[in-house]
């Protein structure tokens, strides 16, 4: 790869970098929001990086002589050039170009079928549910609260939670899904809630479900299943940042 080609690699990466993070929002589906910063300065420094490589070869009085004398300094007698990349620093362009023109699609339910579910946090105590109907609540905190909520609290309680379709191999049932990043898509981890009711929406697609808790096990125990009866499945927009568990949509 000679020396105009890494000009045009390093602007490619920067410019890809800059259009993910800075003018789109399509840097969230590879990171937190917490990362957009590191990856605009990483864009901005590539792009000053090729820019000054291109100005190396072609500014003012730095022509194709230039070229030519820092390609023969290099040369080892032999008619090697050392000064050259690897040919397989070629491959970088593929992801380059794919920041700038194809952006790899969000994680989503494929990734979620093929992991356990998320472990959710021991709690040895519950605030009180708001007396509004039906209850908004993160998928979470329906975990921890059929699981470990000795009063119950959430019995005969309608809740509304949003997230994604993931299907499942029985009939008559699905997950409810959100995938959710520590730092990156790398370690993405999935929370599921089994929903019984058997609507015929793809996977990956957005829906705010309204239901109650799905009777078995102890209520309040690890043995409870983390399910719910649904009484309604709406499609809605995905969020923006998908990769969080947030609290769902004002119900409507």
């Amino acid at each position: 790869m000679r020396r105009p080609i890494q000009a045009i690699l390093l602007l490619l990466s920067g410019l890809g970098l800059l259009h993910i993070s800075l003018f789109t929002d399509l840097c969230l589906r590879y990171v937190k929001e917490g990362m957009r910063p590191m990856l605009i300065a990483s864009g901005a420094v590539l792009l000053v990086l090729g820019v000054a490589e291109a100005w190396s070869q072609y500014g003012p009085g730095r022509g194709g002589e230039h070229t030519t004398h820092v390609d023969a300094a290099h040369d080892d007698g032999h008619g090697h050039d050392h000064s050259a990349v690897p040919r397989v620093a070629w491959l970088l362009l593929l992801p380059a170009l794919s920041l700038l023109f194809y952006a790899p699609p969000a994680l989503g339910a494929y990734t979620a079928s093929r992991q356990p579910p998320k472990a959710v946090p021991e709690q040895s105590g519950f605030d009180p549910l708001p007396t509004a109907s039906p209850v908004p609540m993160t998928l979470t905190d329906f975990t921890s609260r059929v699981q470990q909520d000795r009063k119950q609290a959430i019995k005969g309680r309608t809740i509304q939670m949003t997230g994604f379709v993931t299907p499942d191999k029985r009939s008559g049932s699905w997950y409810l899904t959100r995938i959710i990043l520590n730092c990156c898509a790398a370690d993405a981890q999935s929370i599921k809630v089994r929903i019984y009711g058997d609507p015929t929406l793809s996977a990956n697609t957005w829906v705010s479900v309204t239901g109650t808790w799905h009777r078995g096990g102890t209520l309040g125990t690890r043995s409870a299943q983390v399910a719910l009866d649904a009484r309604t499945v709406k499609k809605i927009t995905r969020p923006v940042n998908g990769y969080t568990d947030d609290l769902p949509f004002p119900a409507s």
